[in-house]
Order: structure tokens, then sequence, then C-alpha cells
């Protein structure tokens, strides 16, 4: 896969986010009302990486800065959104990849944690986290009081788990999620 950095509202990052925005549809019953602005993905507060496969448009993935001063973040916070790999495109370690590039961008950005929120419905997206050295935290943001809503951040400083590595370590369970 070749990631290319996009403007949040390029084209080929709009096509992904309407997808990704209709996956939570599915899953949720409705899109994620989380407030985004386009200039919080531009260096050197955030990015937005696209993913393609042939020069088709297959994942994406972005974060934007927070710090201290806002409730719930700690100074040097990276927030991971919109993080998608395509149907058609799954299953081929995509999502590992993506959330490596987007987690190596954030670093080089002088941030030290990357944080992010996802639900009990994307079973398959608390494994990639958990496999890759994330863990839970507590909630903030619009869905913090969401009873499906989970949490999780992993220190960037330290080296990205791998599956391998994950299933040697310990068993975390996460309330409402049963373990992969």
């Amino acid at each position: 896969m070749d990631l290319v950095a996009r403007a949040y509202d390029s084209a080929d990052a709009q096509q992904l986010i309407a997808e990704v925005q209709q996956e939570y549809v599915t899953r949720y019953g409705e899109p994620d009302a989380t407030p985004t602005d386009p200039v919080e993905f531009q260096p050197p507060l955030g990015e937005f990486l696209v993913g393609y496969l042939n020069e088709t448009p297959v994942a994406c993935a972005g974060w934007r800065a927070h710090d201290g001063d806002e409730p719930d973040f700690l100074d040097g916070d990276a927030e991971l959104k919109r993080m998608y790999v395509a149907p058609a495109a799954r299953g081929r370690g995509l999502s590992r990849q993506l959330l490596a590039a987007v987690e190596r961008s954030a670093a080089a950005a002088g941030r030290r944690r990357m944080v992010l929120e996802t639900g009990t419905m994307q079973p398959e997206a608390i494994a990639l986290y958990l496999s890759s050295g994330y863990l839970p935290i507590p909630g903030f943001g619009l869905y913090r009081e969401e009873p499906g809503s989970r949490y999780f951040a992993r220190d960037l400083g330290q080296p990205q788990a791998t599956s391998s590595t994950a299933r040697k370590g310990s068993l975390i369970t996460v309330a409402g999620v049963n373990p992969v």
C-alpha cells in the first residue's frame, strides 16, 4: 500500500471518510458526530493519510494534536481519527501498516501519546489496538458517556507491539468485548 499525506477535505479523503461514516451507520445506527475541522489535520498539528492500492484509495487515518489545556488530554497527545480500510482491501494487514504510519507521523511531530475512541461494535478494531500495545484509558470527547465506547492510548516512545508479541503477553480484557 502506498501511503500519501492528503488534505482532510481532498476528494480521496472525503470519499473514504464517507465510507467510514456509512460503516458507523451500519454498526451503530448513525454517523460519528464528533466535530472535525480539516485544519486540525494539517502539519504540524496533524496529518491525514490515504492509502492506495494500484492508485485506488482504499484506506485512511489521521491524527490531530491535543494538549493538557483541553479537558481529558495530556500535553503531547495525538488523537487518531477516521481509521478505515475498505472492505475489499481488508485481511491484508493494511490497518496495522496504516496505524504504524500514523503513529510515526505523530511522533515525528513531537507528539508523545496516541489516544483513540472506538466502540464495542468494532471488535476487529479493538483487537488491532490491543495487539499494537494500546491500553484502556478513561473516556474523552463527545461519546465519553456512551456505554459502548472504548478508549485506548499508547506511548509513542515505546515500540509498537506485533501480533505475535502481543499474544505472548498477558490478556487484557476490555469490558463489553469478547477477547479475540
